[in-house]
């Protein structure tokens, strides 16, 4: 089983953010590893699969080595920082991703399927695992799950969101809504499915 390397330390990442700025392979590839899972987890759910995912993390890994020597902490605390500046720009990476692939695309529609749906399912979160609910947020189609991605977990407000996915702030508001309603009829099957699966 593969291990999780450790966050680096701030003066460790600190000499490895001046060897990136200098191009240092072995900073970079230090600097890579240790924020992989970090960026995964943010790649993960705005992709639609797991080569999506590592296509995004890479592309952004590559923006932070051209971007590194502008880095300048926010504040005192220099990993929080840094994992903040990552943060920013593997979002960045994921909208431009969906902006080259996805924006054009017809979403696949799941309100056009007929489910009974109830307005309180008890416990259907709880059942389910982190690795299914993110697996449920990516069967949502490419714009439903940008929009619900930016605004639920990431925090942008609906005028944001338009600029940066080149929507409208009514288009954004409406695809909101229709992720909502999608991941519900998602977690809804998955939920039933786990049901019926333990039933058995």
């Amino acid at each position: 089983m593969e291990t999780i390397p450790d966050l680096l330390s701030a003066d460790e990442l600190t000499f490895h953010i001046r060897g990136c700025a200098l191009n240092k392979r072995e900073s970079q590839k230090k600097l890579y590893g240790s924020f992989y899972g970090y960026a995964m987890a943010i790649c993960d759910r705005y992709a639609s699969n797991q080569d999506d995912a590592v296509e995004i993390i890479n592309d952004g890994f590559l923006k932070i080595f051209r971007e590194i020597h502008h880095f300048e902490p926010a504040y005192s605390d220099i990993v929080s920082s840094f994992k903040g500046w990552l943060r920013k720009i593997m979002i960045y990476t994921a909208i431009d991703y969906f902006r080259k692939y996805n924006k054009h695309q017809a979403p696949a529609d799941l309100d056009t399927v007929v489910y009974q749906v109830p307005a309180f399912y008890p416990d259907a979160l709880d059942r389910l695992s982190h690795e299914e609910i993110i697996r449920s947020v990516q069967q949502l189609s490419p714009g439903y799950r940008a929009v619900f991605n930016l605004f639920v977990i990431d925090g942008l407000t609906h005028e944001e969101i338009a600029n940066h996915l080149e929507i409208s702030v009514g288009t954004s508001k409406s695809n909101l809504a229709k992720a909502r309603r999608q991941l519900q009829k998602i977690l809804f099957i998955q939920s039933h499915n786990e049901i019926k699966k333990n039933a058995v």
